[in-house]
């Protein structure tokens, strides 16, 4: 069992803590790894395009005779062979998205927690009370060194999404949209005590 502490209202000082049903035994670096790379892999447009010889206009007459000018043979003018010809073998547009089951997802979530509690990162709070202003959170944050922070609230609470969304070095997102690549890219992680639950909850195998 690993006991992590819940600081009060806005990160302020506290003696509260709860236990996580969490073991080291489930720690797999692996499934952290394969899940940020189908986040990435789905975030590429893949709109890229080349147009091989078959889409390139013109081309239809011989450039040139079959023999006797000692160049290799052409039958087009829009050959990759040839300049101003198709692209062989180019890009096309496709779909970059790759299929991660369920279970590799939460195993890379459980990583993630028992890799924050290990490194000091994680950091519970009992919940925040902004009026939404950037302000507000950028100054609870700098006062507590932890400017650079992907923060997790529950979905009842989108004044922490309206304050930090202008704060370039913090991420904030609804438990329900848990990013595993967000928790990777930033240093802290600051989870409210009902996200915290939520998230316990689809840990629970």
């Amino acid at each position: 069992m690993i006991s992590v502490n819940v600081l009060g209202k806005n990160l302020s000082s506290s003696d509260r803590q709860i236990d996580l049903n969490l073991s080291q035994d489930s720690y797999s670096e692996s499934s952290v790894h394969q899940v940020v790379k189908a986040i990435l892999a789905g975030r590429r447009q893949g709109t890229h395009s080349t147009k091989t010889r078959s889409n390139v206009s013109g081309g239809g007459a011989k450039p040139f005779k079959q023999k006797g000018t000692g160049r290799a043979r052409q039958g087009s003018s829009r050959s990759p062979l040839m300049p101003g010809g198709g692209i062989a073998f180019g890009p096309t547009p496709r779909d970059y998205t790759q299929k991660i089951n369920k279970k590799m997802v939460l195993s890379a979530i459980e990583t993630i927690i028992l890799d924050k509690v290990s490194s000091g990162n994680l950091v519970v709070v009992e919940a925040f009370e902004l009026t939404g202003k950037t302000k507000e959170i950028f100054n609870i944050l700098t006062e507590k060194n932890c400017s650079n922070a992907y923060i997790v609230t529950d979905i009842d609470d989108d004044k922490v999404l309206l304050a930090g969304r202008n704060v370039p070095t913090v991420k904030a997102s609804f438990v329900n949209g848990f990013s595993v690549y967000e928790s990777v890219k930033y240093e802290k992680l600051i989870i409210t005590e009902k996200a915290l639950e939520v998230l316990m909850k689809r840990l629970v195998k």
